[in-house]
C-alpha cells in the first residue's frame, strides 16, 4: 500500500556523481525505487508479464535502512541521506516543500516500532 508516491532525485554512484529522477512510492515496508520510463511495479491492477525487468525496481526496505539523515536546504532543494545497515549511504534531494525526507523517517520508525512490538509479543 502506497503512503507517498513522487518523484525524488538520487545521487548516483558513478564517478560523475549525477542526479536521476526516480520515481519513489513509499509503502510501511520501505521506499521502492524505479526508473522514470519503467512502467509501475506489477501490484497494480495489470497482470505483470515475465519478460519485464524486475531488476531495474530497487527495494530500500526499513529493516536494512539505519537512519535518514536531513543533510542541507539549499535553495528549493532539500538534500537527506539515507543510511543502510551495511554502512551504505544513498543521497537523495526533493522540492523543500515535498517533504519526502520527513515521510521516509515517519514510516521508518514506524515500521522499527512495530518490529520491536512483535519482538516483545514473541
Amino acid at each position: 500500500k502506497a503512503v507517498k508516491e513522487g518523484m525524488l532525485e538520487k545521487r548516483s554512484d558513478g564517478l560523475l556523481q549525477l542526479w536521476k529522477k526516480k520515481r519513489c512510492i513509499l509503502t510501511e515496508e520501505g521506499l521502492l525505487l524505479i526508473p522514470p520510463k519503467h512502467p509501475p511495479p506489477p501490484q497494480q491492477q495489470q497482470p505483470a508479464s515475465s519478460a519485464e525487468p524486475a531488476a531495474k525496481i530497487k527495494e530500500l526496505h526499513f529493516s536494512n535502512m539505519k537512519t535518514v539523515d536531513c543533510v542541507e536546504r539549499k535553495g528549493k532543494y532539500v538534500y537527506f541521506t539515507v543510511v543502510m545497515a551495511e554502512g551504505k549511504e544513498i543521497d537523495f534531494r526533493c522540492a523543500q516543500e515535498q517533504g519526502w525526507n520527513a515521510a521516509i523517517t515517519l514510516q521508518m520508525v514506524q515500521y522499527k516500532n512495530r518490529q520491536a512490538i512483535l519482538a516483545v509479543r514473541s
